[in-house]
């Protein structure tokens, strides 16, 4: 019986493994397109001056919850078909404009075009340390998820504060434990696919993209907090 019964399982186990790096590979791929369009919506932006936040950053915040809820749920909805893929581009170029007024800012400082290039290569790096130590750690890290989450909250709530507060050692705490939780989310997430707890590319590829343009954003604030030269 068990001669008959292990052949199977073998099988079975090999299957599993080859739709879990399908997946994988696909989240990659429509991870690197969606860059695309990131870059366009912010090259649009910084060249037309876009901005949220400059009447009422209140507002702003909420019209940006509101369009990005709006997008998840039709990622969600059409995550199955072509046309999930299409509305998940179409995030990305959003939340390239959204990204403008950060660049913006940075590029009006004289080493702000290598504080973006030290930001971008500095998110790459924890990338790849994050999706090789994902492909190595044998252990079950779903229990991560709950902490993150409760992480992610604490920074959404203390930044919504420092609107009104504007205090810069807050800015940099929330940049810091950002920079922290979004990392760990890239491991949780990625993990996630690798165990098959995720087995849409669609919807995978939009939690890593997120995980990536949290680090991105919070590491580029970090550094022009810390070395930002406006002369």
């Amino acid at each position: 019986m068990d001669r008959s019964i292990k052949p199977l399982d073998v099988v079975y186990g090999s299957s599993l493994g080859v739709d879990r790096q399908r997946v994988l590979r696909n989240t990659y791929a429509l991870l690197a397109l969606s860059m695309v369009p990131t870059v366009l919506g912010a090259w649009l932006g910084v060249a037309t001056g876009f901005s949220f936040f400059a009447g009422s950053p209140l507002m702003g915040f909420v019209l940006f919850m509101a369009i990005a809820f709006g997008f998840f749920f039709g990622i969600e909805k059409f995550k199955n078909s072509g046309v999930g893929v299409l509305l998940l581009l179409g995030f990305t170029f959003f939340m390239g404009l959204m990204l403008s007024g950060l660049l913006s800012f940075a590029l009006h400082l004289s080493n702000g075009p290598r504080l973006i290039s030290l930001a971008f290569g500095g998110t790459g790096a924890v990338f790849l340390g994050m999706a090789a130590l994902a492909s190595t750690v044998k252990r079950d890290v779903s229990g991560l998820g709950k902490w993150l989450f409760m992480g992610m909250i604490v920074i959404l709530v203390a930044g919504v504060a420092n609107i009104w507060l504007q205090l810069p050692a807050l800015q940099l705490a929330i940049s810091t434990m950002a920079i922290v939780v979004f990392s760990a989310f890239i491991l949780f997430d990625i993990k996630r696919v690798l165990d098959g707890g995720e087995t849409n590319y669609v919807t995978a590829t939009l939690a890593i993209y997120l995980d990536l343009y949290n680090v991105f954003t919070s590491l580029l604030q970090l550094l022009m907090a810390l070395g930002g030269n406006d002369d």
